[in-house]
């Protein structure tokens, strides 16, 4: 296997080889000049090459992921997306207007959220199937993932609608991969129900599924929380993280018994993803 950036001579051209062996040529003409290693075949058949993406496509919901904290997670393709698409259906008008002028777009939105989500999943619907190219974004992260977006999205797939989504940052995934935890299989549980039955019924259900449990949990419950987990789950390895991708980003371990402990001396700001060690064997 190559290395990751080996200094190779072109044509006059310094070209680097990354690990796959798909060389990336650093003259200004770099499209038109891009060639493949003969070990990169695989990859230029997946791949699209930079400038080839494809126009967005009529009657298409488009899931645009958007950045969680950190403006420079924001992807090329939900740019170009963004800038492309027809309208673009936000959870908060107002915080994805911002988000689209620091990034120098201006597009009609519409709104949805928890109150309007099955009025506007119709309006949605009718907008896609009169082809339309549709964006929805999400205050942050990746829209569909405990948010109203995802009843817009059954709206849509349920109307016989193109659905596409286009990857970025998510809390779940970004927690998961730094938390320590094992990743080969855990179980998404999301935010829980404020009910205190409800909440300990959600928790006892997911008690023995034999993977790593990850949950969101806002601050003013994250105590709450803890001492649940004191109760149900008092020898399992518990990780808070918290302001991913933002200055102040934290991670911190322990039993859930610790963790209490330290965030009722230090509380904490920020939203939360909780993430539970699976079951002992």
């Amino acid at each position: 296997m190559q290395s990751a950036k080996c200094k190779m001579e072109r044509g006059g051209k310094q070209i680097y080889t990354s690990s796959v062996g798909r060389c990336c040529c650093a003259a200004q003409d770099f499209r038109a000049e891009r060639q493949l290693c003969p070990t990169d075949e695989v990859v230029q058949q997946e791949l699209r090459p930079i400038g080839g993406a494809a126009p967005l496509r009529a009657g298409t919901l488009y899931l645009v992921a958007t950045p969680i904290g950190n403006l420079e997670d924001m992807t090329l393709r939900a740019l170009r997306v963004l800038r492309e698409c027809d309208v673009v259906a936000a959870e908060d008008t107002r915080y994805t207007g911002q988000l689209l002028k620091h990034f120098g777009i201006s597009k009609p939105m519409l709104s949805y959220f928890q109150f309007n989500e099955a009025a506007r999943s119709r309006e949605i619907v009718e907008r896609l199937k009169r082809g339309e190219k549709i964006a929805l974004v999400t205050d942050a992260g990746t829209p569909g993932i405990s948010d109203p977006g995802e009843r817009v999205v059954r709206s849509a797939l349920a109307g016989g609608c193109r659905v596409e989504p286009v990857p970025g940052p998510c809390a779940l995934v970004a927690a998961l991969s730094a938390s320590g935890l094992p990743t080969d299989e855990f179980h998404f549980v999301g935010f829980l129900a404020h009910k205190s039955g409800r909440r300990r019924r959600q928790l006892e259900a997911v008690k023995e599924v034999p993977g790593t449990l990850v949950l969101y949990e806002s601050p003013h419950r994250i105590l709450k929380l803890l001492a649940e987990l004191v109760d149900l789950y008092p020898d399992r390895k518990v990780v808070l993280a918290r302001e991913l991708t933002k200055k102040f980003e934290e991670f911190k371990s322990g039993s859930p018994a610790e963790l209490l402990a330290a965030m009722e001396k230090r509380p904490a700001r920020g939203e939360f993803v909780v993430l539970v060690a699976r079951p002992c064997p």
